[in-house]
C-alpha cells in the first residue's frame, strides 16, 4: 500500500521478524527489495513486522526515511523473469 503525503511517499512493506528486529536495534541500514513499486530518495518505508510461520502481521511498524537507492538488475535473488521485468532496489536506511 502506497500513500502519498506531501509530496513524498509512505511504502507499507513487509518484514520477518529477525530482519525487523535489526532495523529496530540500528544493525540493518541498508534493503534489498524487487522493485516492482515506486520510490524515490526522502520516501518513507514502513516496515511492519510479518511473522511467517502464522502467517499474520504482528502490528509493530517502525518507519525508516529513504536515503540512496541503487537499481540493478545483476543480483539473483529472485526469479529471472521478476529480475528482467522490475530489477532491484538497495535502499539506505535512515533515522
Amino acid at each position: 500500500m502506497i500513500r502519498k503525503q506531501q509530496n513524498k511517499m509512505e511504502i507499507r512493506k513487509k518484514s520477518w521478524p529477525d530482519y525487523f528486529k535489526a532495523i529496530v536495534n540500528g544493525e540493518k541500514k541498508i534493503d534489498v527489495r524487487l522493485a516492482d513499486f515506486e520510490c524515490n530518495q526522502g520516501d518513507v518505508l514502513v516496515f511492519e513486522e510479518w511473522d511467517p510461520k502464522t502467517k499474520k502481521y504482528t502490528g509493530k511498524k517502525i518507519k525508516k526515511k529513504v536515503g540512496n537507492i541503487i537499481k540493478t538488475k545483476d543480483l539473483k535473488f529472485w526469479s529471472k523473469e521478476e529480475m528482467d521485468k522490475n530489477g532491484l532496489y538497495v535502499i539506505q536506511l535512515e533515522d
